[in-house]
């Protein structure tokens, strides 16, 4: 009795799998077995980027709360204090967009903090 190989599921695998390859250079898109590991590796980068995202977001949030504190004679560490002693919770994204977009209500929140 010959062996059975399961020609759908195998196929369907294979298929899902250099679908989820399209768009990759080369051989990276079209050979199974090089497909797969660009794929892994692909999927290594995704989850460590996810991660590495988020801190690269804050620092550029800090670098435009500095540039913006810097401009009304304080630094970004003492605005942070300032605000810290006041008691105002307000985080580092809605400080930065104000930062860049609405000087004027940041100069506020600025002349706030070192009062």
């Amino acid at each position: 009795m010959p062996r059975s190989q399961n020609k759908v599921a195998s196929h369907r695998r294979r298929k899902r799998l250099l679908a989820r390859a399209k768009g990759y250079w080369g051989a990276r898109s079209k050979v199974l077995t090089v497909a797969k590991h660009h794929l892994d590796k692909a999927g290594q980068h995704a989850y460590r980027d996810r991660r590495r995202k988020k801190r690269e977001f804050r620092v550029l949030w800090i670098a435009r709360i500095n540039a913006g504190a810097r401009l009304h004679g304080t630094t970004y560490s003492r605005l942070i204090a300032g605000l810290n002693k006041k008691g105002i919770e307000i985080n580092r994204k809605i400080l930065a967009d104000l930062a860049s977009r609405s000087p004027e209500a940041f100069a506020e929140i600025v002349k706030f903090a070192n009062a």
